[in-house]
């Protein structure tokens, strides 16, 4: 059995109602799913307490295929900050199921830094994945039920060929990505080309993400973009009179979900999308709720700090009027090493040579953070195969530019292993040195926007454009879109949009293959390199090592 399935399935729960009571709700507030999962309303929103709480962000340094560990190390720092006397509560994303039968396995933590009830997290939840997904394919059946009504009062006349609105399904199924709708005959339809992206990549998730009640939610789904009509004027989602049923099914989709962390400290969890081709953070709604209920609140962003971190600090804070108090960057050993071009079978043989090189990337996510007026704290996610020397060295190098670097030992000691890092962040917060700004301002050119990320950022030359590219930023600006942020679609592998080019990479440039719009959300996706908004499995998924007897017992979840 996986040893992250066994410690969550061994823990004794407490019920839901003790840890609403920790954080001073009442019953009476809570929507409860079963004994170990709730429901938390709108109203707990306090934006005077928002403003006096604590928001601490945890990002990494580039993926690499051993693991960094961005969930363990918030919900370790998280039980931490508790150890040490102070009131911190965790706010996370849902995890999607598709990279749960696909390569994760699972997206709650690990060892004893994880969130439960675990299996429950993983599997469906409190269904909000289900509600944005049927939300979006009710659009998608109205577009479609539009396209061949022949009443010309109804038909909005919109250009079948121009549709940019799809279908989603929260499975990665790479079979879906590009089909032909409407076969059959006149009864089943206008044929189109049409496509599915994977749930966390539907803009329903982004707007649910981003919105601050329900009247924001039906503002934001009404100003969706789907097409173009045959005398090019856009169409709206507003138009097709579908925004209240849409909003109805999003009822409770749209209240955060709270649980608990394995040494009993609240966590709420809500939303998904993901951080190479969405904005990659929790709801808006759900990191105030939990600023609202607590004196330090540690969220996270998705993948590296390029593209998760980024997004969060120039697209959610800029939108939710957030001020973020720290940053912490985790790193492991073996992640910089492979940035320092060892293989990944070799990455627990000692090599301190290895780790001075691949210093590089660390050093540049520290620089980022820094452009945002933040001076982070390094995180070091401590594995079994690290040495002494090369714990000392990476401190060392992170001393040099003037961070400080502390031990994570959440996976193995839970809130006991990172009282040292929490502490390291209470002394960065305290300081009162930091001093949030945002990247660019939005009145630039979106052209001039994307630049400032892939220059600043990535450390990009410039940026390229296809046709396509500039035909549609074109077509954004004629229709009065310049003014949003920019969400960038990028490999999460790599700094440049080369999933391959490790470290820090120089002297390229980013090209921008082309460029979608989420105006319901609020930004605008230029797309780079090969990133995929419906991903496929691997040749062998985790699912393929799951199962459930007859007592209900799970195994193969991790």
């Amino acid at each position: 059995m996986n040893i992250d399935l066994k410690i969550a399935q061994a823990c004794e729960m407490e019920h839901i109602r003790q840890i609403a009571q920790k954080i001073n709700v009442s019953e009476d507030d809570i929507e409860q799913y079963g004994r170990h999962k709730a429901k938390l309303p709108l109203s707990l929103i306090n934006q005077n307490k928002v403003d006096n709480s604590n928001l601490i962000l945890v990002t990494a340094l580039t993926p690499t295929p051993a693991g960094e560990g961005k969930t363990t190390t918030t919900i370790g720092l998280t039980d931490g900050l508790n150890a040490i006397g102070k009131s911190a509560l965790a706010v996370l994303r849902e995890p999607s199921l598709g990279p749960v039968f696909g390569i994760k396995g699972g997206a709650a933590g690990g060892g004893y830094s994880q969130i439960v009830p675990m299996e429950d997290i993983n599997l469906h939840f409190t269904g909000d994945f289900s509600a944005i997904e049927k939300a979006n394919n009710l659009l998608s059946a109205v577009i479609d039920n539009n396209l061949q009504n022949k009443n010309p009062d109804i038909n909005l006349g919109i250009d079948a060929r121009t549709v940019i609105w799809k279908r989603v399904m929260d499975m990665n199924d790479r079979a879906l990505r590009d089909i032909t709708i409407g076969l059959g005959g006149p009864f089943n339809g206008i044929p189109r080309q049409d496509g599915f992206n994977i749930t966390p990549a539907s803009e329903i998730m982004a707007i649910l993400c981003m919105s601050t009640d329900i009247e924001d939610l039906k503002k934001r789904i009404g100003n969706i973009l789907i097409g173009f009509k045959m005398d090019k004027t856009p169409v709206y989602a507003r138009e097709l009179k579908v925004v209240g049923a849409m909003a109805m099914l999003l009822k409770d989709a749209i209240k955060p979900n709270l649980v608990q962390t394995l040494e009993g400290n609240p966590a709420i969890l809500h939303g998904g999308p993901f951080a190479n081709i969405a904005q990659g953070t929790n709801s808006i709604i759900a990191t105030k709720t939990g600023m609202s209920l607590s004196e330090y609140v540690v969220t996270e962003a998705g993948f590296g700090a390029d593209l998760g971190a980024e997004k969060f600090l120039d697209i959610k804070c800029r939108a939710g009027n957030l001020k973020p108090k720290a940053v912490v960057i985790v790193a492991t050993i073996r992640a910089l090493k492979f940035h320092g071009g060892v293989a990944k079978d070799e990455l627990t043989t000692p090599n301190v040579e290895a780790l001075e090189k691949g210093i590089v990337n660390l050093y540049k996510h520290i620089e980022n953070m820094k452009q945002f007026g933040l001076n982070p704290v390094v995180s070091i996610n401590k594995f079994v195969s690290d040495t002494a020397e090369e714990v000392t060295k990476l401190k060392e190098l992170c001393a040099k530019v003037g961070v400080s670097a502390e031990l994570s030992e959440g996976w193995e000691h839970g809130g006991k292993g990172c009282t040292d890092l929490a502490k390291a962040v209470v002394a960065e917060i305290e300081k009162g040195e930091n001093n949030f700004k945002v990247l660019y301002p939005l009145e630039l050119s979106l052209e001039d926007k994307i630049e400032t990320i892939a220059k600043k950022i990535y450390g990009a030359d410039g940026v390229n454009y296809s046709a396509k590219a500039k035909k549609m930023l074109k077509q954004l600006k004629d229709i009065g879109l310049n003014d949003l942020p920019i969400c960038m679609a990028k490999t999460q592998y790599s700094f440049s949009d080369v999933a391959t080019l490790k470290g820090r990479p120089t002297g390229f440039e980013i090209s921008i293959r082309d460029v979608e719009v989420a105006s319901g959300a609020g930004f605008i996706i230029p797309i780079s390199g090969k990133v995929m908004r419906m991903p496929g499995l691997p040749g062998i998924p985790a699912a393929n090592h799951m199962d459930i007897d007859n007592d209900g017992n799970i195994t193969g979840l991790s």
